[in-house]
């Protein structure tokens, strides 16, 4: 009866502890929009979903791609998203529906530095659904981060930012709300199809900044592990992949030429060997698109809304002809 009455004691102490552990993630940690993405792909069917970085984030509408194509899609990209990110996002959307296309948006500097731990190591596990994908994450990722990433997530996010939102943020969850005009700032503002519109900047006043860039002999090799992993992937299951490289401001590409040259040059290897299609707009369709500054909004290639639907039109296009 002792041994009995310790263990349940054991056991209420450690369902309070979870239910403490819980209602503290509810409060605070933030409604993000990689939130409002997950759960639009776990719930709607779409062709197309484009996978990748900042750049595929504010440079890639599928809703004016779909005014060309036909084809629905939704963006899943965000600056921090790493081929480990974009190999579970893809398995996890296979679960829950059938895309007909995989775009990723390939930043070489992704491919030469290694994912950092901080909130964007939980920025997409931590919408994930319970599901076998979300399973296979942990165990290869969110794993072998920090112990309070794993029990206290929101630590990586500001109190003083975000207890003042406790009420908005728990309301949203425990109602469902996945209004977008949440997700609206001075400077940018999230859209329904994943696309985040960026808004234009006086570029004048832009200052220079270095880029993360590629370097020869210096590719993280379980990022590409994974690359090929998510190739591997839409072969297994009758989607087609396609790989693009968004533009890059001119003044970008002539201050770093070299390391631009032998990416351009390592991934267009890469990609022929993977046989899948490459479409580079640094290269072969360097003049299918503006580089001139004023259609960015930094000089990392962060295109403003306007060059982005132009652009999206333009990449819509480049691969209906293909």
């Amino acid at each position: 009866m002792h041994n009995f009455k310790k263990t349940l004691k054991t056991f209420l102490v450690l369902m309070i502890c979870i239910a403490l552990l819980v209602g503290l993630d509810l409060a605070l940690y933030p409604c993000t929009f990689m939130r409002n993405d997950v759960h639009t792909v776990v719930t709607q069917q779409f062709d197309d979903i484009i996978l990748g970085t900042s750049h595929g984030m504010t440079d890639i509408d599928p809703d004016t791609m779909e005014e060309v194509t036909g084809r629905s899609g939704h963006n899943m990209c965000v600056g921090g998203e790493y081929g480990i990110d974009a190999y579970y996002l893809t398995k996890l959307i296979k679960e829950k529906q059938n895309p007909k296309r995989i775009i990723y948006e390939v930043d070489p500097g992704y491919f030469v530095t290694e994912k950092e731990e901080g909130n964007n190591y939980l920025l997409f596990y931590h919408e994930f659904p319970f599901s076998k994908a979300k399973l296979e994450y942990f165990w290869n990722s969110i794993a072998k981060c920090n112990f309070r990433t794993i029990l206290f997530p929101w630590y990586e996010y500001s109190l003083s930012y975000e207890v003042p939102k406790v009420k908005d943020t728990f309301t949203q969850k425990v109602t469902g709300d996945y209004d977008v005009s949440h997700l609206k700032s001075d400077t940018q503002e999230y859209h329904e199809s994943g696309f985040i519109e960026r808004y234009p900047v006086d570029v004048t006043k832009l200052k220079k900044s270095e880029p993360k860039l590629y370097e020869e002999g210096k590719v993280n090799q379980q990022n590409m592990e994974y690359l090929q992993k998510l190739i591997e992937l839409c072969k297994a299951n009758d989607i087609e992949f396609v790989a693009v490289s968004t533009p890059i401001p001119i003044d970008t590409l002539r201050d770093y030429s070299d390391n631009y040259n032998a990416a351009w040059k390592y991934f267009g290897q890469f990609f022929e060997e993977q046989g899948v299609e490459y479409v580079n707009f640094n290269t072969q369709y360097f003049k299918a698109f503006t580089h001139e500054l004023k259609a960015y909004t930094d000089y990392d290639g962060h295109m403003n809304g306007d060059a982005a639907r132009a652009y999206s039109k333009v990449l819509a296009q480049v691969l209906e002809s293909k």
